[in-house]
């Protein structure tokens, strides 16, 4: 099986709130958007332009690629397969899964050194 990855266009920011914090209005309706809460925070991924300043803690300049999917529940070591050969370039990831598939989010400054470093261990992008 081919490994492929795709690139998600635009620039992301994730964004964390107090865990009993409402859903932000400015949470996009369409496009890649990722909303986790937990018991600590909830965690919104999302386009960095529809992000407007706040008094919250807030990263900014992620790029995104999906693994090209949907995945099958029993698939091993996916996640790993993209970690690991980042991990050894000193490159970190953000990772976010969802039921069909896998998104990893790459600091923009290292973006275009990921892609290679994904390249050279078999993915293709």
């Amino acid at each position: 099986m081919k490994r492929t990855l795709q690139e998600i266009p635009g620039v992301y920011s994730v964004v964390c709130l107090g865990p009993q914090a409402p859903l932000p209005s400015w949470i996009p309706s369409d496009g890649f958007v990722s909303i986790t809460r937990t018991d600590e925070e909830l965690s919104i991924v999302c386009m960095s332009s529809a992000v407007p300043a706040g008094d919250f803690s807030r990263e900014n300049g992620w790029k995104c690629l999906k693994v090209v999917g949907p995945l099958d529940f029993a698939l091993t070591g996916i996640l790993s397969s993209i970690a690991t050969p980042l991990a050894e370039a000193k490159i970190s990831i953000f990772a976010i899964s969802t039921f069909d598939t896998d998104y990893i989010l790459i600091r923009q400054e290292s973006f275009v050194q990921a892609q290679a470093v994904l390249r050279k261990a078999g993915f293709g992008i």
